[in-house]
């Protein structure tokens, strides 16, 4: 029998922010109370990332401008990794420089191939204030270097150079989401 809460379960989903909306390119605010408000947002972020079918999410990508992210990412051996970091820092990303398709709740339909290390590691801390440490590989990698940039106000298109970049552009123009 499964103990604890699935996260999620008692959070509202969202809307989203999309590419151009200033809260999603702003770098974010510390978080400096580790209260109830706090597991309110990430319980709320749980239930946007599942509404919308992603693997992650940071807390302006729900116009919210401060630094914590959600996850829920299988890595390149197929092992769920699950959690959430509170005011992440990204403190290694190295190995090989990997090109795969990636694609962004912010920006929805869309994809490119981006250039990610695959290996990164996170600290930051979870709800209670305890320090946390998060190491990733592959896919999982990639999670965790995108939902750090979000927090420092990027996105994934910052990475994506040349053609790839001009017709990812050229897609977000033109999406009906864009209007």
């Amino acid at each position: 029998m499964r103990h604890g809460t699935i996260p999620g379960a008692s959070g509202r989903v969202r809307p989203l922010t999309l590419l151009g909306d200033p809260v999603l390119h702003a770098p974010c605010e510390e978080v400096t109370d580790f209260g109830p408000e706090l597991a309110e947002l990430v319980e709320d972020m749980f239930a946007t990332m599942y509404a919308a079918r992603g693997v992650g999410l940071a807390a302006n990508q729900i116009g919210v401008g401060r630094r914590v992210f959600v996850y829920d990412c299988p890595d390149d051996e197929d092992v769920r990794h699950l959690g959430h970091v509170v005011n992440p820092t990204l403190v290694e990303a190295d190995g090989v420089i990997v090109r795969g398709p990636e694609g962004c709740l912010s920006l929805p339909g869309l994809e490119a191939g981006t250039p990610r290390f695959d290996h990164a590691v996170v600290e930051g801390f979870d709800l209670r204030g305890e320090p946390i440490r998060v190491h990733g590989t592959g896919w999982f990698a990639r999670c965790l270097q995108h939902e750090c940039d979000h927090l420092d106000g990027g996105v994934y298109t910052d990475h994506v150079t040349g053609w790839r970049r001009r017709r990812v552009l050229r897609a977000a123009a033109k999406a009906p989401w864009n209007d």
